[in-house]
């Protein structure tokens, strides 16, 4: 029987106020990508082409780290929801550790690279401003591993809030030591680029620390802290969290290697097309930031009925959340309808761009809702714990399909950009329904 919308009420509400505090938290990260382009564009020119060059080899690495710590959340959610609070904080700590192995594994073939890096065609002139800029961002990736793992195990415990205060507080910190260092402001040196990385390190040192302080002096988290202290990680542990960490690390790792793929196919066609493909990709972010924030809260639910095996629960909170993304991709949809050519202009006033960005319109509007939807079945996946399909279905997905798909139709076909991007929407539709086909498995085994 399907659940009315009284039963599903109450659901909306707690996953909505689960999600807003990471979309706010979310939305700060994106202000603070504009804020930081715009500091140091203004800086110079090849300040700014030295600090895309460097993060975008870094974007690979992010999402990697970020998705090895979300193995965590389902796993503290379920054992929060039993009230096993020591197992809980034992859990943490061996993500601690198989969180620093892989970043150790991660960073150090970063390091490797730096000796390389004039060896990856850019300018001369822009080596000097790139190698320091490199290293600084190098080590902050240190503290962007702690602070997710430390924000995922809160958010497991239904805590929110926490990792959103850390956010707001290290991007505003960060926007303030952009202005500071980069142009020299008052008694501080004017660094420019280096400024900028530098003013990135203490913001993701910062957000650490609130979160350690949130923890260590909070008394709600006392049993927590005794658990943590009293738990032995082992090999066996370690081996149990990556098992549950990796999938997803390589899920979002391929993922976001096909979407900068398809981006150098898009400059195979034209330095206009490949800004477009870019411009379209920023604003589907606006998307992506309450997609994939609501997509987790749904997954703390879903994971929080699975601790307590209260099936009817798992598949009335899967429902609530579709239902969340589904709305939120049809109001996305309509904002970019409506809005799309102040969007675009945001970002350009070269008119053959504009042209191009127009015409990508109704394929951006299909995206929302593929991108809503994988989103939305691979965070209940993630909740219910089956995750090791994950890696598979974003091969098969992406690597198999949307890649090539991206190339036939965009170049064989000869429909240009517009068949890259739509080989995206293809991709993440293909994941949707493998990840559906997945949950639709877990719920055949599990719902009456």
């Amino acid at each position: 029987m399907k659940a009315s919308f009284k039963n599903l009420s109450p659901h909306y509400s707690i996953i909505f106020r689960l999600g807003l505090p990471i979309a706010v938290g979310q939305l700060g990260v994106i202000i603070l990508g504009f804020a930081d382009t715009t500091m140091v564009g203004r800086y110079g020119t090849e300040p700014l082409a030295a600090a895309s060059f460097v993060n975008n080899l870094f974007t690979l690495i992010t999402f990697l780290l970020m998705g090895y710590s979300y193995g965590l959340t389902p796993i503290v959610s379920s054992l929060y929801a039993q009230g096993e609070y020591a197992k809980a904080a034992g859990k943490f700590k061996d993500a601690l550790v198989a969180n620093t192995v892989f970043a150790a594994i991660a960073l150090g073939v970063m390091l490797a690279l730096y000796p390389f890096l004039d060896r990856m065609g850019q300018a001369p002139s822009l080596l000097p401003l790139i190698r320091p800029y490199y290293i600084v961002i190098l080590i902050s990736m240190v503290f962007v591993m702690l602070f997710n793992v430390l924000r995922q195990f809160t958010d497991g415990l239904s805590d929110t809030k926490i990792g959103m205060y850390a956010l707001m507080i290290g991007n505003g910190a960060n926007i303030l030591g952009n202005w500071l260092l980069i142009y020299g402001v008052g008694p501080f040196p004017e660094m420019g680029l280096l400024g900028a990385g530098v003013a990135t390190l203490v913001s993701r040192i910062l957000m650490v620390v609130i979160m350690i302080a949130a923890l260590w002096w909070n008394k709600k988290y006392a049993p927590f802290r005794q658990g943590f202290a009293a738990h032995q990680t082992s090999n066996i542990s370690i081996r149990q969290m990556n098992a549950a960490s990796l999938p997803i690390s390589i899920q979002m790792g391929v993922e976001s290697a096909a979407f900068s793929l398809s981006a150098v196919m898009a400059g195979w066609i034209s330095k206009e097309a490949l800004a477009a493909y870019q411009i379209m990709v920023t604003i589907g972010t606006l998307g992506f930031l309450f997609y994939y924030s609501f997509g987790a809260s749904t997954s703390i639910r879903v994971a929080n009925f699975v601790g307590n095996k209260d099936w009817a629960g798992v598949k009335i909170s899967a429902t609530a959340g579709k239902h969340i993304l589904l709305v939120i991709a049809l109001c996305s949809s309509i904002v970019m309808y409506l809005c799309s050519e102040v969007l675009i202009n945001i970002f350009t006033t070269d008119a053959v761009v504009i042209q191009i960005g127009m015409s990508l319109i109704p394929l951006l509007l299909f995206y929302q809702f593929a991108d809503a939807m994988q989103i939305c079945f691979a965070n209940i996946l993630r909740g219910t714990g089956r995750v090791m399909s994950m890696m598979r279905i974003a091969i098969i997905s992406y690597v198999i399909i949307g890649l090539p798909a991206a190339y036939v139709m965009g170049f064989t076909l000869g429909w240009g950009v517009k068949g890259i991007f739509l080989s995206i929407s293809l991709g993440l539709f293909t994941a949707a329904g493998l990840f559906f086909w997945e949950y639709h498995k877990f719920g055949k085994a599990h719902f009456s």
